[in-house]
C-alpha cells in the first residue's frame, strides 16, 4: 500500500492537470496569501476525496514537507508536462516510488518486453533463408496435421483462434472515436523492420484467414465451403483503412498486448472484454505529451495492463463467478449496498424483477468503461486506482449511479427501467464520483 505523502501527490496530480507550465517558478509559503493557501488545500481535499478524514495530515504535511510544497505549487500554476501522466503508472505498480529508480526499472521492464516480441510474435516455421537455417520446425514427428496435444503446431493453431477473437474486439474498440484507426508515431521496429523476419499479427490474421475454410452443412445434407473471412463477414470495408507496409494503427498496438498476455497466461488466456480494460490505459500513454514516454506505450501498457488484471482477473474466470472473490458475489454487494442505503428503491428493483446481473456485470467486470465516453472513464478509473479499496469504491460508484437516478426508477416500469440502466442517462461522472464520497463517509 503506498504511504500517504506519495498518495497525496499521485491523486492531486491527475485530478488537476491545469495548463502545462513552461518555466518553473520558485514557491513558498510566504509568498502566498492565506485565500490561496486555503483555495490549496480545498484542492486537495477534493482530489483526496478518499480521505477526506484526513484533511488536518495534509496541512500539517505540507506545511512540513518540500515535496507537498511542490504539489501546492503546480496546483495554483499548472503542471509541468512530465508530471501529469506519472501517476497512473505509479498507482498501477509499474514505476516505482523511489524516483532514482525509474530509469533502471523501465529499462529493464521494456527489455522484457521486447523479448516477449521475440519469442510470442514469431510464427512457427518463419526462418532467415539467407542464413540457411533448415526448417526445425517441420519433422517427422511435429508437423501441421500432428494431432498430438503437445504439438507446436497445434499450440499455434488454437492461439490463431484467441487471435482471431482479439482481432475482431480491438477493431472495434471505441468506435466513436478515430484514435485508435490513426497509425501510431512509433510503429514497432522490431516487428515492422523489412530487414528481419518477424511477422505481423496482421499477416498471421490475412494467412490465416485466406488460407482457412469453414465447411457449413446444411439440413438436406449440402455442403459448402467458404472464406472465414467471408462468411462471418470479418473485415466489413468500412470498419478499418489498411496501413502500408511500415505502419500500424493504434489498435495492433492493442492486439498485440492481449495476445502476449494471453500467450503469458493461457490459464485465463483472452476473454472478450479485456480490449475495453486495456484500451483507456493505452489511450492515456500513447497521448503523453512527453514523447519520451509515448514511445514506449505499448511496453508501458502491458505491464500495466497485467497488474490491473492482476487484481481483477476473477472476474473474467467463470468457475470462479460463485466464489466470494467471484463477478457474482460482487453483483450482489451492489444490491446489498443499495439494500442499506435506499430500501425503497431496493425494493422498487427487487419487486420488477431486475436482478443486478442484468446490469452490473457489465458495469463491474469492464470497470464502467461502456458506460462513459473515454476522458470521463479514464476520470473514474483514476479515483479507483488511488483508492485504498480499489474495487469496494468501484461498488460505492455502482449504487451512487443507481440513487441519482431513483427518481426515475421508481416512476418506470421494467422496460423503461431496462433502458436506463442498460444506457445509462448521466453523463456528469463528478456527480457520480461525489455521492459515491457521500456513501463512503456515512457508512
Amino acid at each position: 500500500m503506498f504511504r500517504e505523502k506519495e498518495l497525496i501527490i499521485a491523486n492531486t496530480i491527475y485530478t488537476h492537470p491545469q495548463a502545462a507550465v513552461t518555466q518553473e517558478t520558485t514557491f513558498s509559503f510566504s509568498c502566498r496569501t492565506e485565500t490561496e493557501i486555503q483555495a490549496y488545500e480545498e484542492a486537495v481535499h477534493k482530489s483526496w476525496s478518499v480521505y477526506s478524514t484526513k484533511l488536518d495530515l495534509v496541512k500539517q504535511q505540507t506545511r512540513e514537507d518540500a515535496e507537498l510544497q511542490m504539489v501546492q505549487h503546480y496546483v495554483l500554476i499548472g503542471w509541468p508536462n512530465y508530471a501529469v501522466k506519472v501517476p497512473d503508472k505509479i498507482l498501477l505498480n509499474y514505476l516505482p516510488l523511489d524516483q532514482t529508480l525509474w530509469e533502471s526499472s523501465l529499462k529493464k521492464q521494456r527489455d522484457v518486453y521486447c523479448q516477449f516480441l521475440k519469442e510470442l510474435i514469431i510464427q512457427p516455421g518463419i526462418t532467415k533463408a539467407d542464413l540457411g537455417q533448415s526448417r526445425e520446425d517441420v519433422t517427422m514427428e511435429d508437423h501441421p496435421l500432428n494431432p498430438n496435444p503437445d504439438s507446436r503446431w497445434n499450440t499455434y493453431f488454437k492461439d490463431n483462434e484467441i487471435l482471431l477473437q482479439i482481432d475482431k474486439d480491438v477493431r472495434r474498440l471505441y468506435p466513436d472515436m478515430a484514435f485508435f484507426q490513426r497509425p501510431t508515431e512509433y510503429p514497432c521496429q522490431l516487428i515492422l523492420d523489412p530487414q528481419n523476419d518477424y511477422e505481423t499479427l496482421r499477416r498471421r490474421i490475412e494467412q490465416t484467414t485466406l488460407k482457412a475454410q469453414t465447411v457449413n452443412r446444411n439440413r438436406s445434407g449440402v455442403t459448402n465451403v467458404s472464406s472465414p473471412g467471408k462468411a462471418l463477414n470479418l473485415y466489413p470495408s468500412n470498419e478499418y483503412e489498411v496501413l502500408p507496409n511500415g505502419s500500424e494503427a493504434h489498435w495492433e498496438v492493442v492486439e498485440r498486448i492481449l495476445f502476449i498476455y494471453a500467450k503469458l497466461n493461457p490459464g485465463i488466456a483472452y476473454v472478450q472484454g479485456m480490449n475495453e480494460i486495456v484500451g483507456p490505459i493505452y489511450y492515456t500513454f500513447a497521448t503523453d505529451p512527453n514523447s519520451q514516454w509515448k514511445e514506449h506505450a505499448e511496453a508501458d501498457t502491458f505491464f500495466c495492463f497485467t497488474n490491473l488484471m492482476s487484481e481483477n482477473r476473477d472476474n473474467f474466470i467463470k468457475s470462479l463467478d460463485d466464489s466470494q472473490c467471484g463477478i457474482t458475489y460482487k453483483m450482489e454487494s451492489v444490491y446489498s449496498m443499495l439494500k442499506d442505503k435506499d430500501l425503497e428503491l431496493y425494493l422498487k428493483l427487487e419487486e420488477q424483477n431486475i436482478k443486478p446481473q442484468y446490469f452490473t456485470f457489465r458495469w463491474l467486470t469492464l470497470l464502467l468503461s461502456q458506460e462513459f465516453l473515454l476522458p470521463d472513464v479514464i476520470r473514474i478509473w483514476d479515483t479507483l486506482f488511488s483508492d485504498e479499496g480499489r474495487f469496494n469504491f468501484l461498488i460505492l460508484v455502482c449504487c451512487a449511479m443507481l440513487i441519482l437516478i431513483r427518481e426515475n426508477l421508481l416512476a418506470g416500469d421494467f422496460t423503461v427501467n431496462m433502458r436506463f440502466l442498460q444506457d445509462y442517462p448521466i453523463s456528469d461522472v463528478h456527480t457520480i464520483l461525489t455521492k459515491a464520497k457521500e456513501l463512503q463517509d456515512n457508512s
